[in-house]
Order: C-alpha cells, then sequence, then structure tokens
C-alpha cells in the first residue's frame, strides 16, 4: 500500500510540473517599448490558482534614468513600491480560444494606469507574445519576447 501511495504522489507531482511546462505563457519575457523598440524590462509569467500573473524580475534602464524606479502615481497596492519586483500582471484566465489569455489587468509603472489585459500567442511564432492594455475601445500593444538561454 505504501508503494501505491508513494507511485500516487510521483504521478501527481509530474502531472503538475508538465502541466506547467507545456503551458507557453509561463517563463520569461522581455517587453518591448512600442514607441521606442527598445528592451524595458523582463516580466516573469507565473500561475497562481488557475491565473497568471507577471512579475518584473529585470530593469533594462539608460545611464540617465532613474535606476530604481517607484511607482509614486500607483493607486492601489503597489504605490511607492520598486518597478523591480512588481506584480504588472494580474488575474489573467486563459480563454476558450485557445493561446489567449484575457480577464486580466496590467499596470504600467511608469505612469501607474492600470488596463484591461489581454494576451495571445500567433500560432506561426510562440516566442512572440502579444500583449494588448486598453480601456474601452483604446488600447495599445506590445510585443514582448520569449528569453531563451542565449
Amino acid at each position: 500500500m505504501k508503494k501505491f501511495t508513494y507511485l500516487l504522489i510521483l504521478v501527481l507531482c509530474a502531472g503538475s510540473a508538465f502541466s506547467q511546462a507545456t503551458n507557453p505563457l509561463l517563463g520569461q519575457w522581455k517587453t518591448i517599448d512600442d514607441e521606442t523598440g527598445r528592451i524595458k524590462s523582463v516580466v516573469e509569467i507565473t500561475e497562481r490558482d488557475g491565473q497568471f500573473y507577471g512579475q518584473i524580475v529585470e530593469l533594462f534602464r539608460l545611464p540617465e534614468e532613474d535606476q530604481n524606479p517607484v511607482c509614486t502615481d500607483c493607486e492601489d497596492d503597489r504605490k511607492g513600491q520598486l518597478s523591480l519586483g512588481m506584480e504588472i500582471v494580474r488575474d489573467m484566465e486563459a480563454s476558450d480560444k485557445g493561446m489567449e489569455w484575457d480577464e486580466g489587468t496590467i499596470c504600467d509603472p511608469k505612469t501607474g494606469k492600470i488596463y484591461d489585459c489581454e494576451m495571445w500567442l500567433e500560432s506561426d511564432n510562440m516566442n512572440e507574445l502579444k500583449v494588448r492594455g486598453y480601456i474601452y475601445f483604446l488600447f495599445r500593444t506590445q510585443t514582448w519576447l520569449r528569453v531563451t538561454g542565449e
């Protein structure tokens, strides 16, 4: 009976690890500024309780920029938080449409504004994540690039 219990635990753990490894949204993504084309940060997407969250794990700042920016304009629990380490993507859910996630929000730590968010992967390029922040019918879309082992 002990062997069966250990085997069951092993199978459940392996299944959980496999499901995380197979979700193409999970992992680290380079954020690209849609106005300048410059890499701004690396966001790590993780899953908790069936929803997806993104935290800034690395910043790429120009020498003349504040090297440790703080979200002074945020109006929620992120107010006064350093951008590095900030959870900017919250509550994303997998869509019925396949490689799409929606129903969540994204915060711009530079302005403190929070936008409704949707994300999707194009089937021909799984290393480019389209991230759209929007209010009503106004939106901006960025392309984030998967961090590879380079």
